[in-house]
């Protein structure tokens, strides 16, 4: 059974840093496809970043690029989201996926498990 967990979340102020961490059992994890998503209150989830199974193809979606950078390490089977100049916007709780393929995707429906998400929140 795949269970990823999420953890680093937490209150900081605008232009601060918060680096999440996300640990993966269940299945090899250095065999597929990882990403980061967010929603926040009344809002719909949506894509953050991706990484492929080697770390070699990464994707960020245009809010966070050049902000955040998504980075794995198969050895110890845990994604991570380095997340940088954070704004009030930021505000979501973020949660790792990872795919049923190698490849790095931006479409939620291309991911089959799921975190339970941490919070996020970048106070003004």
């Amino acid at each position: 059974q795949v269970q990823l967990v999420e953890s680093g979340g937490g209150l900081v102020q605008a232009g601060g840093s918060l680096r999440l961490s996300c640990a993966a059992s269940g299945r090899t994890f250095g065999s597929y496809g990882m990403g980061w998503f967010r929603q926040a209150p009344g809002k719909e989830r949506e894509f953050v970043a991706a990484i492929s199974w080697s770390g070699g193809t990464t994707y960020y979606a245009d809010y966070v690029k050049g902000r955040f950078t998504i980075s794995r390490d198969n050895a110890k089977n845990t994604l991570y989201l380095q997340m940088n100049s954070l704004k009030p916007e930021d505000t979501a709780v973020y949660y790792c996926a990872q795919r049923g393929g190698t490849s790095a995707y931006a479409r939620s429906r291309d991911y089959t498990y799921w975190g339970q998400g941490t919070q996020v929140t970048v106070s003004s």
